[in-house]
């Protein structure tokens, strides 16, 4: 993904978790052209790898107010001019 943005811009999440979740949405960026394919790609893969119940939302617009489980929370953006937004937090 030539000339992507990348910026976390809130987390609570170790270093291995965030760089897991960048490779994920990247791979997810390449392989689905429709943000809700892109989330459940993301969401089951999450799920495969770190268990419990994960939500996630992607899109270019959205507002959030959640609740989380502590070290289980990251916000950035990524893709062609930075313009997916992707949110993943574990349920408290």
């Amino acid at each position: 993904m030539n000339g992507d943005k990348r910026a976390v811009t809130k987390h609570d999440m170790s270093e291995e978790m965030q760089q897991d979740w960048v490779e994920c949405t990247t791979q997810a960026l390449e392989k689905y052209n429709i943000e809700k394919d892109i989330v459940a790609h993301l969401k089951k893969e999450f799920i495969k790898k770190y268990n419990p119940t994960w939500h996630c939302s992607v899109g270019r617009n959205f507002g959030s107010y959640v609740t989380h489980e502590t070290k289980h929370f990251m916000h950035f953006y990524l893709g062609p001019n930075g313009h997916s937004w992707v949110q993943i937090w574990l349920k408290a």
